[in-house]
């Protein structure tokens, strides 16, 4: 597919943001900025505009997709009931990165957005453009990011450029986003929060926001993507014991286990071009084991780079160092991620060694996204 995309920048102003709304409206996908990466955004309602963002992504058919609202009200026109625990959630977080699987009220949205499920994924972002583009456009909005399947997602609208241009009606550049990771994902079932993929809402707000009558509970189905996809470095049983501890405390979950409910659960996401692998533990120890990967990677002839955190990145010697931000600070990596994979990608890099951090906090939305980077790769300790 090819098309002329057409790019709205801070400059043009309303004029720019009232033309994106206007595609949409249309029936055309257009990038715009959320708090959380930048999206692609049709209308929910669409099984045709809906066919444009999997066709733009070469995302899989099964994989539902997020509507973005203007409002919170407007929930009510697209889930068929809202517990008042979801209510709560929704006071609490929204405007904000937190994303409600509610049971969908039949014919509200496009089957396509819930890949034929009887389930839709909502939430209502906090960047004042998105709302506005979405209010401009007089529809919920449909929104994955705005990446190539599989590639790492865009923070910045030149990452959209880079994945989209030719494949998209238009791209409204908001400039950087804030949080750097996609929202949490979340299914409220039995007066439980089942948090389906960690993201910019942490599992200690939840629980704050929950209050100690409800449980907040990993969805095995996420826990074990984790360990997915290894290919022998190391760290597949620890995956596998993870996925079954978190099923043995959680059976509830067994939702999880077949069609996913919640984007980025199911296939191989964020990933850079190049191999790459986790070591946990001890910080000397990992600082070992990195340097050990990228030593025998270089020796295979392969361009080699290391992901740390700031205090480590002046002891390693590979072809390109990148520091994500203090190791004490998840969520300064958490906002650098997926740029610094896409410049591993610009670097050439084929092997990419990378520090874990602490999982406080959002902390676990970095740790989750860097696993599924490295499809379950560990390095040992």
């Amino acid at each position: 597919m090819h098309t002329k995309t057409k790019y709205w920048t801070p400059a043009d102003g309303d004029a720019g943001l009232n033309e994106a709304a206007a595609a949409i409206a249309a029936g055309g996908v257009v990038a715009f900025p959320t708090e959380t990466v930048y999206g692609l955004g049709a209308d929910a309602r669409s099984e045709a505009a809906a066919e444009r963002i999997f066709a733009a992504k070469g995302r899989p058919s099964d994989n539902p997709l997020i509507v973005h609202l203007a409002d919170a009200a407007d929930v009510d026109a697209l889930a068929a009931e809202v517990s008042p625990l979801e209510r709560t959630l929704m006071a609490v977080f929204w405007p904000g990165p937190l994303t409600l699987v509610l049971p969908v009220r039949p014919g509200a949205v496009a089957a396509r957005v819930t890949a034929g499920l009887d389930t839709v994924a909502v939430r209502v972002p906090a960047h004042e453009i998105a709302r506005r583009l979405i209010a401009a456009a007089g529809c919920p909005v449909a929104a994955p990011s705005a990446n190539r399947s599989g590639r790492p997602s865009p923070t910045l609208a030149s990452h959209v450029r880079d994945d989209l241009d030719g494949r998209i009606d238009g791209l409204l550049d908001g400039g950087p986003t804030g949080v750097g990771v996609e929202s949490t994902v979340v299914r409220v079932l039995g007066g439980d929060v089942h948090i389906l993929r960690p993201g910019g809402v942490t599992a200690e707000q939840l629980r704050e926001a929950a209050g100690a009558a409800a449980r907040v509970l990993v969805s095995a189905g996420d826990v074990a993507a984790a360990g997915a996809g290894s290919t022998g470095i190391a760290g597949d049983e620890a995956g596998a014991a993870r996925a079954t501890d978190a099923a043995v405390a959680n059976p509830a979950v067994a939702f999880a286990a077949g069609a996913p409910r919640s984007p980025g659960v199911k296939y191989a996401h964020y990933a850079p071009r190049g191999v790459m692998a986790i070591a946990s533990g001890a910080p000397e120890a990992v600082r070992a084991a990195v340097q050990a990967a990228v030593d025998e990677a270089r020796r295979r002839g392969e361009p080699a780079g290391v992901l740390c955190c700031d205090e480590h990145a002046g002891s390693y010697r590979a072809d390109a160092v990148i520091a994500l931000g203090p190791r004490a600070e998840p969520a300064v990596a958490a906002q650098a991620l997926y740029a610094a994979l896409r410049e591993c990608d610009a670097r050439g890099l084929r092997f990419i060694a990378a520090e874990a951090f602490p999982e406080e906090g959002i902390g676990a939305a970095l740790m989750n996204r860097m696993r599924k980077a490295a499809g379950g790769r560990a390095l040992p300790v």
